[in-house]
């Protein structure tokens, strides 16, 4: 009777330590500084000189990774990237602690020689980095729209100077007027408009149009993120940002962009164009 009775009563307390909550003391740990950081970032030697190909890694950290190398972003912890600039170039790392922390360090790498960089950078930025572009006062109306696959500059219906200074304060875009400019900047593939919009751009030169003649067309496109070219829009569309162009010419002191309203409906359907030139 008594072993019973001890028995049972060895069985509830069994049981009520087994309905008692688990106390959860698991915690995030690991988290580190920047100074902790066991990074690299190492140009490629090509030709017994430092090349803009860089080797990145950030192996064996304990934290995820991130790095910003000024003309994209590699989120791996070990790869190769290309940067577009001679002479000193800041690479910046982002780490992520597992407790939700964020540690940066920034690495200056000097590149000796560019190889495999598409010439259109420098028509873009210029020989030096930076290139500033405003309208082509001197083609005289150099916004509004024509033929798609036809025209090359607006040929329907056309904006001068002062036309497209009011046009710029009609739609919204006051700092887009005849005093607007646009500043190309190699470093970080960047974009700066006058009005202190800034982002980020592209270009793919494969990318040729056909025009409507069977000559080539658009010599290439032009990509542009968080910013659009001075009144960059679809007028017929809600004044829709536009962010992909044609590239019509390219030169040195020429930068001429198209976008159709419709590109499905061919030749000589609307099309708006925007004619540039270097300041």
């Amino acid at each position: 009777m008594k072993k019973s009775i001890i028995f049972s009563m060895l069985v509830g307390a069994a049981m009520l330590f087994a309905c008692d909550p688990i106390e959860d003391r698991d915690t995030m740990t690991g988290a580190i500084t920047a100074d902790q950081l066991n990074i690299s970032a190492i140009p490629v030697v090509k030709d017994g000189v430092k090349s803009n190909y860089i080797e990145l890694n950030s192996e064996g950290n304990p934290c995820l990774s991130s790095w910003d190398y000024g003309f994209g972003i590699l989120t791996n912890t070990k790869g190769t990237v290309k940067v577009m600039m001679a002479g000193d170039n800041d690479i910046v790392f982002s780490g992520m602690n597992p407790d939700g922390t964020i540690i940066k360090k920034t690495i200056t790498v000097h590149v000796d020689k560019l190889f495999d960089v598409e010439p259109e950078y420098a028509l873009f930025c210029g020989d030096k980095g930076t290139k500033t572009w405003v309208w082509d006062d001197v083609q005289g109306t150099p916004w509004g729209n024509g033929a798609y696959l036809g025209n090359t500059a607006p040929g329907w219906w056309t904006c001068n100077m002062d036309a497209i200074e009011k046009q710029a304060v009609e739609k919204g875009f006051p700092g887009d007027g005849k005093n607007g400019s646009m500043l190309f900047s190699l470093k970080g593939a960047k974009i700066t408009k006058s009005d202190g919009t800034s982002g980020s751009f592209t270009f793919n030169m494969s990318k040729k149009t056909t025009g409507a003649d069977g000559n080539i067309w658009g010599i290439g496109k032009l990509y542009t993120k968080s910013v659009n070219v001075l009144l960059g829009i679809q007028p017929n569309q809600s004044n829709a940002i536009v962010n992909e162009y044609d590239i019509i010419k390219l030169d040195a002191t020429h930068l001429y962009l198209a976008c159709p309203e419709n590109a499905a409906a061919g030749a000589w359907s609307g099309c708006w164009f925007w004619c540039f030139r270097a300041k």
